[in-house]
């Protein structure tokens, strides 16, 4: 296997390390996205029962204490609350434009590797035809062996540039939809959570503030109606 690596040429190195980079970010971005989904299912749920509940306070606590993308989002539009809907709604807009760039980092780079992997290898392919047109000047076409070493070059690299970038662009489109969804279910979750903070503002948010005001809590019971 490193004989016939070698045989490719020296572009065959800045393949082999932009293979070593995609696999990294792929196994990364595989563990960061499952932890922050299996976080913020329960986070959310815990949330919004506080909200329901009318205890804002503890709603802001936990948000504080949670590093996941989705809590520091509804803390913006925890810490809002009594200034209006449309207020609630900015911050949280505010926030989620700031914390998405976190759930998307390095997915670029994977994109640039499915790009530029072929173009090496294409590269590599014209060096080695010139290589290989190079000896045809020197000896001409009578000693095919002596081509070999710049058609071998040729398709090597070429070869190699698309085993790694087809596989790159699968990995990239996959980690780009669980990103997707996740974004999805943070929009539909940050919408639900500012619809009960207007309902404990429009209802109880006197009484709320009053509270919050004082370090306290006080707890509201919503029925299932609402």
């Amino acid at each position: 296997m490193l004989e016939v690596f070698e045989k490719g040429g020296f572009l065959m190195y800045p393949i082999f390390i932009c293979s070593l980079i995609a696999i990294t970010i792929f196994f990364e971005r595989m563990f960061y996205l499952k932890s922050i989904k299996t976080k913020s299912k329960r986070f959310v749920l815990r949330v919004k029962d506080l909200v329901k509940k009318g205890s804002i306070e503890l709603a802001i606590s936990a948000c504080r204490k949670s590093p996941t993308p989705i809590s520091k989002i509804m803390l913006a539009g925890l810490m809002k609350f009594g200034l209006g809907r449309d207020e609630m709604k900015e911050a949280v807009e505010d926030s989620a434009n700031q914390e998405i760039p976190i759930l998307e980092r390095n997915l670029s780079t994977l994109s640039t590797i499915g790009n530029i992997t072929p173009l090496l290898g294409l590269l590599g392919t014209v060096f080695g035809m010139v290589k290989a047109f190079n000896v045809i000047a020197v000896m001409g076409v009578g000693k095919p062996e002596a081509l070999a070493g710049g058609i071998s070059e040729a398709l090597l690299t070429t070869a190699f540039g698309l085993s790694i970038a087809i596989p790159t662009i699968v990995i990239y489109n996959y980690l780009s939809h669980r990103v997707d969804k996740l974004i999805r279910d943070m929009e539909v979750n940050c919408v639900e959570l500012i619809d009960l903070l207007t309902y404990q503002e429009t209802n109880n948010g006197g009484i709320i503030r009053d509270n919050l005001s004082k370090g306290g809590e006080v707890e509201y019971e919503i029925s299932s109606s609402e």
